[in-house]
């Protein structure tokens, strides 16, 4: 115990290290077909109403990005590739890259198949940089995998996050904490990690267009306008994150959606279309070892309008039977509809591990 008037000790300086593969679906592309490096690449469907679901450097010099329609993409650069996407591939690489991470520490959040936080502070080689981890990393994924990654080095996530993006692809930036303070203040919020367009538009409102301006603002204006995340914006404007790297983090929902080729406007054409994103929610969430209270049906329209309507239980669901019933039900409220349907998605929430899952077939029947 510190008697009065004694200096408390310094609270230890935490060294965190984010690690992101550069273009990762889309370098995988390149790397196993040849013909693909050096040109314009996007990973998803290239069909009419096909979505991007990532995009090589060579594409996004054109302005093409992840979640970008195609048709969008395609008049962005009209030499663009679309291949299809091969998930078993890129989660065995995302296996392979996390037994390295492995071998540093066990302190590591997964964030995707492409990116994680690894706190190093202690660490199984006994290194006393961050940064030399940081590079031993990187050469060694570049050497299991034949890809390149980033890393941001920091004393916070947030900052970490940040970093990674300063030197990209196949680089590593370091922001000390002498220099994080200062590197917030000259950094446009739009750029902040957490900081969504929308976001970002109701900051801009505000007159916060950088770290220093979110800085000025008082936490009471920022708890006001912002709720739970008044207290966040107002840390990181002061190069401050108190988040710990959590190893197992809990997983919030389990989701799967579908674009349609063409608008549907029947209710059965929508059971038949909602029953394998079903399927496939429902073996994920029961692989993972989860079960789930929580039922989401997501609807947007051929004008874009979207709903969504959710049912929760007091019980676990049981079965994959009783998840498509839930479904079902609530499709049927919302037909018949007065325009149509260009997209369907289900999602479980409410999760706990719990090893109460159920198994069985189901299909939906009128």
């Amino acid at each position: 115990m510190t008697a009065i008037g004694q200096k408390q000790p310094a609270e230890r300086v935490r060294k965190i290290i984010h690690v992101d593969m550069d273009a990762f679906y889309a370098s995988v592309e390149q790397r196993d077909d040849p013909d693909l490096r050096g040109r314009p690449v996007a990973v998803g469907g290239g069909e009419a109403r096909g979505v991007v679901a990532a995009a090589s450097y060579e594409a996004r010099k054109f302005g093409v990005h992840s979640a970008m329609a195609s048709v969008t993409a395609r008049r962005k650069c009209p030499e663009l590739i679309f291949v299809k996407p091969r998930f078993d591939v890129y989660k065995a690489i995302s296996r392979q890259i996390r037994e390295i991470f492995a071998e540093y520490t066990d302190l590591v959040e997964p964030l995707s198949l492409d990116e994680a936080y690894l706190d190093v502070t202690e660490n199984f080689k006994g290194m006393e940089l961050a940064s030399e981890i940081a590079e031993q990393i990187r050469g060694r994924i570049r050497i299991a995998t034949g890809l390149t990654a980033s890393a941001g080095v920091s004393y916070n996530k947030f900052l970490a996050k940040m970093a990674s993006d300063q030197r990209k692809p196949d680089g590593l930036f370091v922001i000390s904490p002498k220099n994080g303070p200062a590197f917030v203040e000259e950094l446009p919020v739009s750029k902040f990690h957490g900081v969504g367009p929308a976001t970002a538009q109701k900051m801009r409102r505000l007159g916060i267009e950088t770290g220093a301006d979110l800085k000025e603002k008082p936490l009471a204006l920022l708890q006001q306008h912002f709720g739970k995340s008044g207290p966040y914006f107002y840390g990181i404007a002061r190069g401050i994150d108190t988040r710990l790297v959590r190893p197992h983090r809990v997983r919030k929902s389990v989701g799967a959606e579908d674009t349609f080729s063409s608008d549907i406007h029947q209710l059965g054409e929508a059971l038949d279309k909602v029953t394998p994103l079903i399927g496939k929610v429902w073996d994920s969430c029961r692989s993972g070892g989860f079960c789930a209270r929580t039922v989401t049906v997501k609807i947007k329209y051929a004008d874009f309008r979207q709903v969504t309507r959710s049912r929760s239980l007091p019980a676990p669901i049981a079965s994959a039977e009783e998840m498509a019933a839930i479904c079902q039900t609530i499709l049927a409220q919302e037909f018949p509809v007065e325009k149509g349907v260009r997209l369907l998605g289900v999602t479980l929430s409410s999760l706990a591990t719990d090893g109460a899952i159920g198994t069985g077939q189901f299909r939906l029947d009128l």
